[in-house]
């Protein structure tokens, strides 16, 4: 069991909401990190970041709910990183987590695999329907800016004497770069 500090962290994801519950659960915490910022990824937190730095060999850092802490498995894996490499253990309360314990690590490793697992069916399937959809003909990505007749305006203004290359790019609201990759894959191959 470790013999160091419980380091509490409470978020919510607005202003609108209150902490007063997580605060609350987290009582018995020597000190305790707390903010009303988006859980979508660890960037832009800077409370628990704090946290992360603050805690030391033995602590115990603790949390509410998985989902208060980390919103994806890639940013739960960085954050357990951090802890492991500090030596540090950690309490969710909601989900019987405790990697104090031996059975808690097991639990953690296990649900962690499992929700790596899920992340990876979700994205072959993705790319299966990606591939389905362009089978059937579906264009990924932004839509052209220019209509067909206006590239084809386009390749005459390009070919005209003394047209400007960036007059071009301003007349059709586009860069100098976008008229020259639009005249290359535009215009009427010669044979």
């Amino acid at each position: 069991m470790a013999t160091g500090m419980r380091i509490g962290y409470a978020r919510v994801s607005s202003s609108g909401q209150r902490l007063d519950v997580q605060l609350d659960r987290l009582s018995d915490c020597n000190r305790i990190f707390h903010e009303k910022v988006s859980g979508k990824s660890t960037k832009g937190r800077p409370e628990l970041q704090s946290a992360l730095d603050f805690v030391r060999d033995g602590d115990v850092f603790v949390v509410t709910k998985l989902d208060r802490l980390a919103r994806s498995v890639v940013d739960l894996a960085g954050i357990v990183q951090k802890l492991e490499a500090k030596k540090v253990d950690l309490v969710v309360l909601d989900q019987g987590i405790d990697t104090t314990t031996m059975y808690g690590r097991l639990q953690f490793n296990i649900l962690a695999a499992i929700g790596e697992f899920e992340r990876e069916l979700i994205k072959e399937r993705s790319t299966e329907g990606r591939i389905k959809a362009i089978a059937r003909g579906v264009k990924f990505g932004a839509r052209p800016k220019l209509k067909k007749q206006e590239i084809q305006d386009l390749i005459r203004d390009f070919e005209a004497p003394g047209c400007s290359k960036t007059e071009i790019a301003e007349h059709y609201g586009i860069s100098r770069s976008s008229v020259y990759r639009l005249y290359t894959e535009s215009r009427p191959q010669s044979v």
